[in-house]
């Protein structure tokens, strides 16, 4: 299963490693953290996205994606929570896609909240390259 739950995200996309073969894209789903009252994220975008994401990285052939919680609404609410500060996160849940190029990792485009929803436009950002940002 190309799902990864248990990802430890590096300090930079600079030190993000990639997986082999060479330009084949690695996708981190960042998420809220599950709310241990509940069960469930506490956001009800990331609960509306997890069925989403599951289905589209559970199959045998899907590309690699790590998921990765942000906090607890608190933390998250946070301006200089690192998330926002060094991944540039303004929303969660976001789907961005790594690749690399040159010989470094840059992110190469990013699905938002409602935009992971979109089968078709979930399909061709994880299918075929995505527009430069």
């Amino acid at each position: 299963m190309p799902i990864i739950t248990n990802f430890r995200l590096p300090a930079s996309t600079a030190t993000l490693k990639l997986p082999t073969p060479p330009n084949t894209p690695f996708f981190v789903a960042f998420l809220a953290s599950v709310d241990p009252s509940t069960g469930k994220p506490w956001c009800p975008d990331v609960v509306a996205a997890l069925p989403v994401l599951h289905e589209t990285f559970s199959p045998e052939h899907a590309p690699i994606v790590a998921f990765v919680e942000v906090g607890q609404k608190l933390e998250w609410k946070d301006l200089s929570n690192g998330f926002r500060t060094k991944w540039k996160l303004s929303a969660v849940p976001s789907l961005v896609r790594f690749e690399a190029v040159d010989g470094e990792v840059r992110e190469l485009g990013r699905l938002v909240e409602g935009e992971i929803l979109d089968r078709a436009r979930l399909g061709k950002f994880i299918g075929g390259r995505a527009a430069r940002i």
